[in-house]
């Protein structure tokens, strides 16, 4: 796979029917390792070895609705109190991070209500914290570690 712009997390892979998966530690499970879930999963260690947020506190892919539409988001950090904190949409290390993408992250948030946004393909990454009194957002260098 790519080399990231991430640190060096340890992986389990397996091969199976001819694929290569990579073990989710969220969702428990083996997953078919395209280049997506390989920025996936480096986010997910990022957030949990790097920022210091629970595992019980990460969800990942799951759907939502917007504007009558199904959605999935790539991975949600919830706060103790099931607020959400981070919303993180993940692109494939090819895919260019631009305003079409920073749009998507934002209709997610007209849902969910994040107080930050990550953008990432694992290579470039965009933090951003919201500003709902002037329906903005502002860009950091980073996101904040977790804090109970």
């Amino acid at each position: 796979m790519h080399k990231l712009n991430f640190p060096t997390y340890p992986f389990r892979f397996k091969n199976s029917e001819n694929k290569v998966l990579i073990f989710d530690i969220i969702r428990k499970k083996f997953m078919v390792l395209q280049p997506e879930e390989w920025v996936r999963q480096n986010c997910i260690h990022y957030l949990i070895e790097d920022k210091k947020y629970p595992k019980s506190l990460i969800n990942v892919e799951k759907a939502l609705k917007v504007n009558d539409l199904k959605k999935r988001y790539d991975i949600v950090v919830f706060k103790s109190n099931g607020d959400i904190k981070l919303i993180v949409e993940c692109k494939a290390p090819n895919v260019p991070i631009n305003q079409t993408t920073f749009d998507q992250i934002a209709r997610y948030n007209l849902t969910l209500n994040a107080d930050y946004l990550m953008v990432t393909n694992g290579l470039n990454h965009y933090y951003c914290q919201m500003d709902f009194e002037h329906s903005q957002y502002q860009f950091l260098k980073d996101i904040p570690e977790y804090k109970q």
